[in-house]
């Protein structure tokens, strides 16, 4: 299996091990589009987002991947944003400075928040999304 989809799927199964303040099963997907009505539940969503790769010596490459993590839900105010910008602030604690359990070899590199909330989507459809980026490393 491709090195971006192994990182996916290892970021899916770190978060779904973790304990957080609010309960979810995150899922690995390509296309993470919910309806309103779906989304009266959190949503967490672990998608591929990019992958570059260069040389590392003469026998491996070095792979960095990156992969989104979007927490989305249909919120009623503030409170519940702020609740949500918690859990999002205690996902990147918990892959911060992990190792993956289903791909070992993976070293964290760093995580971005942005959006921190799209802006547009909560002023139109009072929908919280929040996306970090998570970065890894892999020799091979």
């Amino acid at each position: 299996m491709s090195v971006l989809i192994d990182l996916a799927d290892g970021v899916t199964a770190a978060l779904n091990a973790g304990s957080f303040s609010l309960s979810f099963t995150a899922a690995r997907v390509h296309q993470p589009s919910h309806d309103l009505v779906e989304l009266a539940d959190l949503r967490v969503n672990v998608v591929p987002r990019s992958l570059l790769i260069t040389g590392a010596t003469r026998q491996l490459s070095s792979f960095e991947a990156a992969i989104d993590v979007g927490i989305q839900k249909h919120v009623a105010g503030d409170a519940e944003v702020d609740q949500l910008l918690d859990l999002a602030q205690e996902v990147a604690d918990h892959l911060r400075h992990t190792r993956l359990d289903d791909v070992p070899e993976a070293a964290w590199v760093s995580i971005a928040h942005d959006p921190v909330v799209a802006a547009e989507l909560l002023d139109q459809h009072r929908v919280l999304t929040s996306v970090l980026t998570v970065t890894y490393r892999v020799l091979r």
